[in-house]
């Protein structure tokens, strides 16, 4: 028996690897100091792995997503210096940005085409090797064929893809070979999809060809069970790892077809997603449960994660300021390795480390009952009713312009907050400050004439983190950092008990703003089920409970806005579609009650014009759960790939108004004139003149000031244009 655990954040304990390639984007340091300081990074991952555990895969770090690896490893994209690298990612060429499937880790989208020659370009493997000197038996890491192909977008037949990407990895399996590396880890989340049987057939003709080499195949899948996993047991693969955590399926595959007699099981059995911390002395008897079902012994059974571990902080040694009862049932990444290495001396009758490890853990139930509350969706002709009443009340032009939210948060005002936290300044000075940068940010917006405000957000750190911090039921973290994409963190907060408003969260600062103005201001809120998506869940209610409880405190929120006279309710649900099971039989369940806490949350007079914002969303095979939801105005994403988002909305029925964003602010450029009026030319043909809005893809909080102001007035200038059309 022994343990296997794969994808350690490369983050660093005090992020040096956001700070590392920030500096070189900003020209403070070159390729070769980059390089350099990338390499120690590595080294102490490496490290921390060796510490735990018996087998790592190498070859994990990237400098900024796998996806995009894949891609150079097989020609998609070539560089050859870093400064082309990033363009990838940031540039001129900047890819699509999507979540990883149904995660808050985002990767970037490679284009392939009947033209594009899928040819083994970049020996990365190899490179790593190179740079990090090892035993050339330890595994080596590597995207798998499918899962590529699936997250990649394809303007070619699938099979014809398939079967030519697969004589590109044979190609880089014979050189890895060839240079004396025999073992690989071999990733394949997507095998967990709903696959449809042509497509089954499809995976293992061409893997059947694809692992005719003498590679020792690590198949590695996880979110989710593999519906026919019985139909891999013929492939040449040394281990196949399964997730025991995600669901039961595949722990009830094992019980109908057993596990082959010449294969290793990678069994993942410490939650990769969730801080809880484990019960040593359970997953012992489920790895024993496991081996009985399969009918396998010891010898050919690997501990596992059950996913990788990036989606946790680096160490609960990090955090000296979560009380003791929460941090005793914390586990993050470090803390995962340990408890593979605990369940591995349980297995040899070695419990004493195991018994002080979970003595303090608590699992309950809160109290009280939560039914699904029968939150009706509106009727079209409400929306007119209410349609009708705005226009009467706010009398918006044609094409009203607005943001999303955030404005540019730069070191100052992260430092002045910084101090407050650690009360060197009163929360006098602090107010002061918080006001004035919104009373600039006021006459900002009207001196480039924007039609509906926002007070920016400069009092809140992240989306998420700051509602965490002003509701009871969480715990937020100091250094609990975790990449989103590229470089790009947040610190999940942590829910642990029944979640209340016990005082105003947003009041005074928005309040603040409307006095200031005629123009009307936006109160801007993180939508129930995006909170519940991007924390940690502690609790063992369902988590339908645990957003229902969100909205009712949000609501209040709402309500108290509305009665002080903000009549524009925003609320932000970026993960609603991200968050959905990967399993089309189980979204139906969660998209009712996803639907209902939304509605929950609005649930307001109509006065109020409710706006929702959901960045990097596909709409297409949800647009039914989308109509439900009672929102007037709803902003996207749509300035990357030519607004081909605003497709979803053809074929239906759609009497509300939207906000297609005309700018992509993930992208280091301002908005471009030609691609503003594009979008705008493109929505007026899906949804009429009178329904659409200009706005940013997204919040402005990690933009610079200059190309903000140039940005927005280009878009000002551009929605006066075609109102005068």
């Amino acid at each position: 028996m022994f343990t296997y655990a794969y994808g350690f954040p490369r983050l660093g304990r005090q992020r040096e690897y956001k700070k590392c390639i920030e500096q070189f984007w900003k020209d403070i340091l070159d390729e070769k100091e980059l390089l350099l300081k990338l390499k120690e990074i590595e080294k102490e991952r490496i490290d921390i792995y060796k510490k735990y555990i018996d087998l790592f895969p190498r070859g994990e770090l990237t400098y900024y997503d796998n996806i995009l690896d894949t891609a150079f490893i097989f020609g998609i994209y070539k560089f050859k210096t870093l400064k082309e690298y990033y363009d990838y990612a940031r540039g001129k060429h900047t890819l699509e940005l999507k979540k990883y499937f149904n995660t808050n880790y985002h990767y970037l989208v490679p284009h392939i085409t009947k033209q594009t020659k899928l040819k083994f370009s970049w020996n990365k493997p190899l490179f790593y090797f190179d740079t990090f000197p090892s035993s050339k038996d330890k595994p080596v890491f590597c995207i798998g064929p499918y899962t590529f192909l699936k997250l990649s977008s394809l303007t070619i037949n699938f099979e014809e893809a398939f079967e030519r990407l697969s004589c590109a990895y044979s190609f880089l399996f014979e050189k890895l070979t060839s240079s004396g590396l025999y073992s690989l880890h071999l990733e394949e989340p997507a095998f967990v999809l709903d696959i449809p049987h042509r497509e089954i057939k499809i995976i293992i003709k061409n893997y059947s060809k694809l692992l005719e080499t003498n590679m020792n195949i690590n198949l590695i899948t996880y979110y989710e069970g593999v519906s026919f996993l019985h139909k891999l047991y013929d492939l040449p693969i040394r281990s196949i790892g399964l997730d025991f955590i995600s669901s039961e399926e595949n722990l009830q595959l094992l019980k109908k077809y057993r596990f082959p007699k010449d294969k290793i099981l990678i069994c993942g059995i410490i939650n990769g997603r969730n801080p809880r911390r484990a019960d040593i002395i359970h997953k012992a008897k489920v790895i024993s449960q496991i081996m009985k079902i399969s009918r396998i012994d010891e010898s050919r059974i690997g501990i596992s994660n059950s996913c990788p571990l990036y989606h946790l902080p680096i160490s609960i040694n990090n955090e000296e300021k979560i009380g003791k009862t929460v941090k005793n049932n914390l586990s993050f990444a470090e803390e995962k390795l340990y408890e593979l290495y605990l369940i591995k001396k349980v297995m040899h009758n070695d419990t004493k480390e195991a018994k002080i490890w979970s003595r303090d853990i608590f699992f309950k139930k809160i109290k009280g009952r939560t039914a699904l509350f029968d939150t009706l969706s509106l009727r079209s002709g409400d929306f007119k009713v209410k349609r009708k009443l705005h226009n009467e009340i706010f009398n918006l032009p044609l094409f009203p312009t607005t943001t999303i939210g955030s404005f540019p948060q730069d070191a100052h005002l992260r430092k002045i907050r910084f101090d407050f936290r650690k009360k060197r300044i009163s929360l006098r000075e602090y107010r002061r400050y918080i006001y004035q940068k919104i009373k600039e940010l006021v006459a900002f917006q009207k001196e480039i004439g924007l039609d509906v405000f926002v007070h920016g957000e400069f009092e809140r750190s992240d989306m998420v983190e700051f509602f965490a911090q002003k509701l009871k039921g969480f715990v937020t973290t100091h250094n609990g950092w975790v990449i989103s994409y590229g470089t790009r963190v947040y610190r999940p907060p942590i829910i642990y008990g029944p979640i209340k408003r016990n005082k105003p969260i947003t009041i005074d600062e928005i309040t603040y703003a409307q006095k200031l103005t005629s123009k009307p201001v936006k109160g801007i809120f993180t939508g129930p089920v995006t909170i519940v998506a991007w924390s940690y869940n502690l609790r063992k209610d369902p988590i339908y409970k645990v957003a229902f409880e969100l909205s009712k405190a949000l609501n209040e929120e709402a309500k108290e806005l509305v009665k002080n006279n903000i009549n524009f309710i925003q609320i932000d649900e970026p993960a609603i579609k991200e968050f959905a099971p990967l399993r089309r039989k189980e979204r139906d369940f969660y998209f009712s009650w996803a639907v209902r806490a939304f509605n929950l949350t609005v649930n307001l007079p109509k006065i109020a014009q409710v706006h929702t914002h959901m960045c990097y969303s596909e709409f297409s095979d949800i647009i039914k759960w989308i109509l439900k939801m009672n929102f007037d105005v709803i902003t996207i994403e749509a300035a990357r790939e030519n607004a081909k988002i605003v497709n979803s909305f053809k074929n239906i029925k759609f009497s509300r108004q939207i906000g297609p964003g005309v700018w992509d602010i993930h992208s280091k450029y301002p908005a471009n004139t030609k691609t503003i009026e594009n979008i705008i030319k493109k929505a007026i043909k899906v949804f009429g003149k009178e329904n659409i809005w200009l706005n940013p893809d997204c919040g402005l909080k990690t933009r610079g000031w200059p190309e903000v102001k140039l940005s927005l007035k280009r878009m000002v200038k551009i929605a006066k244009k075609f109102r005068y059309e």
